[in-house]
């Protein structure tokens, strides 16, 4: 059962913020792509299969406007964003987007861009609504917003940030800039990487090494190669089932290693557990830069949802 949010005053949002979290223990994991058509949607919605599957209670926070988001390529069909939450239209069970024995899926997208100019009310129901939504998930999955301003995405510190790497030339030039804004801007030192659509992993090692030194040497970051996504027709053709491919064709290649990518996720190491979850973390910067002071540099930010990677 979903635990039921309390009100409190913007003064002792931080204290109550703690306590509402202190009850889960949710892994949050914000996947991002330089641009669309990289393949980083269709990586969390099988991830969250994945997870879903495995028994785990997971939440998805949908950041992309353009057709081909998550709610879509599940033909979920959204409604409502949580920007009518934040205003006071809706409640965030209105907006949540929820299939028989699937992960939940809530859009954000439309309320992380107004969120520099909501007033401290309406601040103050969104951070309400994403802890209601999140509070009692094992796993909350970020499909940030590309154009690399994702509120989500340039918050977090600590927690897992997974960037797709295309292994295009263009998906590589345009891979690096991202890499290089998240270091020089948000102070985004380590990365995890997966390389898409490649037609083995030692074409895939190969570019990932090469990314990596030349980050590790211009940029100074570190970045952990997670595995690969191969060509595969049934991944595009599941796709056009509006399924998760780990569902439609449980034994095609490309499923395979969205699973064995997932495993590698959740082996991952608890940066924050001798402190407090991942999820209170990323909620308390939200929290912070969502106050009236910081609507100056929240400008910079406002394209997307950069917050909680």
């Amino acid at each position: 059962m979903r635990t039921k949010t309390q009100n409190f005053g913007f003064g002792d949002q931080a204290a109550g913020l703690r306590k509402l979290l202190a009850r889960g223990n949710a892994q949050v994991i914000t996947v991002l792509g330089a641009r669309d058509g990289l393949g980083a949607t269709s990586i969390v919605t099988n991830l969250a299969a994945v997870f879903a599957h495995s028994g785990k209670d997971v939440l998805v926070l949908d950041e992309n406007l353009s057709h081909d988001n998550v709610a879509n390529t599940l033909a979920l069909r959204p409604r409502f964003d949580l920007l009518h939450a934040a205003r006071g239209d809706k409640s965030w069970q209105d907006v949540l987007l929820q299939g028989m024995a699937g992960p939940g899926v809530l859009p954000v997208a439309r309320a992380m861009q107004s969120l520099p100019k909501m007033s401290e009310a309406e601040r103050e129901r969104l951070l309400e609504s994403l802890l209601g939504a999140a509070v009692g998930r094992d796993v909350v999955l970020v499909d940030a917003a590309r154009d690399g301003n994702s509120v989500c995405a340039s918050l977090s510190g600590d927690e897992p940030l997974l960037l797709v790497l295309n292994a295009t030339a263009s998906g590589i030039t345009d891979s690096y800039a991202l890499l290089k804004k998240m270091a020089m801007h948000n102070g985004r030192q380590a990365f995890d990487i997966v390389v898409n659509r490649v037609g083995s992993e030692r074409e895939a090692l190969a570019v990932f090494d090469n990314m990596e030194k030349v980050a590790r040497h211009h940029l100074q970051v570190s970045l952990s190669y997670l595995g690969y996504i191969p060509v595969d027709e049934k991944l595009k053709r599941a796709t056009q089932l509006c399924r998760p491919v780990v569902e439609a064709f449980p034994s095609a290649a490309s499923s395979m290693a969205m699973r064995e990518i997932a495993q590698g996720l959740l082996r991952a190491p608890s940066v924050s557990e001798h402190v407090q979850d991942r999820l209170s973390s990323v909620m308390q910067r939200l929290m912070r830069m969502s106050q009236p002071r910081a609507n100056n540099g929240m400008r910079a930010h406002a394209g997307g949802m950069a917050a909680l990677t």
